[in-house]
């Protein structure tokens, strides 16, 4: 089988009204993303998604298309597809970094392999040690009667656990926390997430002001490189600091373990270049004795679905303890694939089909395509 011809497909999906994200990256309105079909000789084709943002990874939308179309294509086509190892060693080489742009055409090779082999990507992994993946739905980082009603609406629709946007204002932050475990009672585990908003002073007085609301973790409190920082921190408090921007790169969880600097890695595909190179971290993460936990970048339901077969086939993402935000669907007003996910609320179902047991939508691709 040989690859045939790499399409990047640029769209623009809004998020729903009342579900735009506000975080301490900044607004989120629009996902102007990228989705990858793989076509081969023999028919069959792979789909992937770069579900990228300039603020998070410096990949734009009109980037990722010109990088697979002058750099990665020319590299893969004529090439088998299921050669992954190959590939991603090619990707590699003729370019650095855009670890989502790569992560979405290697997903699309793990797609092909699928399909041509008649099994689910979880099984390419080695096989499922779950069926469903339990999820937690986000409370942006509203004012806090916002907050508040955003959090109930959540909860009526079955969540079991609940994420809080903080990183902003540290006072406003202490309070929304407090309201949404006000909303939640004592037995909804609450979990916030600063996106690198707090400088490692404001993180220490936000997470002892909040040392009685019971945190099941601080998600990346503090910007990312400094891992002496984030190592001081996890020693002053009690809450259990989950490390997501921090952790990219293979040697990134390399450093954060030898630090000590998390008690959780948050990893997926689309951060880490690939669904190989994920677990490869999750590999770190197990020599470590530390667990991993599926982290987003709010993926369409391509993107969700690779990252469900992650979650599905390694036991040390433990998302029954760390809920996982598989939920990236759940916020946006369109898809792009003909049969959604089931995302529950409290779990989502991980898919059974052949590759990523996803197909695409073509009228609705057509209908968010930019250009």
């Amino acid at each position: 089988m040989k690859i045939t011809r790499i399409e990047p497909i640029p769209v623009s999906v809004p998020l729903k009204k009342g579900m735009t994200a506000k975080t301490a990256h900044g607004e989120h309105a629009v996902s102007p993303y990228v989705l990858v079909k793989v076509h081969t000789d023999a028919g069959f084709v792979g789909l992937g998604e770069a579900t990228i943002s300039g603020l998070w990874s410096g990949e734009t939308q009109a980037g990722t298309v010109a990088v697979i179309r002058d750099y990665i294509a020319p590299q893969l086509i004529g090439k088998d597809p299921r050669d992954i190892t190959a590939a991603r060693q090619a990707m590699d080489f003729i370019i650095k970094l855009n670890p989502f742009t790569k992560s979405a055409v290697e997903m699309a090779l793990w797609d092909i392999a699928g399909k041509s082999a008649g099994v689910p990507v979880y099984q390419l992994l080695g096989g499922k040690v779950r069926d469903k993946v339990r999820i937690k739905l986000v409370v942006w980082a509203r004012d806090v009667p916002g907050s508040r009603l955003m959090a109930e609406q959540h909860l009526k629709l079955g969540v079991t656990c609940v994420k809080v946007k903080v990183g902003l204002d540290p006072v406003t932050d202490v309070a929304r926390v407090r309201a949404v475990r006000e909303v939640a009672g004592p037995d909804i585990p609450v979990t916030i997430d600063a996106n690198c908003g707090w400088t490692i002073q404001q993180a220490k007085y936000c997470l002892r002001q909040l040392a009685d609301v019971n945190l099941l973790l601080a998600e990346q409190p503090i910007p990312p490189g400094d891992f002496v920082a984030m190592a001081e921190l996890r020693r002053d408090t009690p809450a259990p600091i989950m490390a997501d921007e921090s952790v990219f790169t293979l040697q990134d969880a390399w450093q954060l373990t030898q630090h000590r600097a998390a008690d959780i890695l948050s990893i997926y595909p689309g951060k880490h270049g690939g669904i190989a190179a994920t677990a490869e971290i999750v590999a770190v993460a197990k020599a470590a004795g530390i667990r991993c936990t599926i982290g987003s970048n709010l993926e369409l339901g391509i993107g969700t679905a690779a990252m469900l077969h992650v979650a599905a086939a390694f036991p040390e993402v433990d998302c029954d303890t760390f809920p996982a935000d598989t939920i990236g669907p759940f916020y946006h007003a369109g898809e792009v694939i003909t049969q959604p996910l089931d995302l529950g609320p409290p779990y989502a179902i991980v898919p059974t089909g052949p590759g990523l047991g996803v197909e695409l939508d073509e009228e609705a691709v057509a209908r968010w395509r930019v250009g």
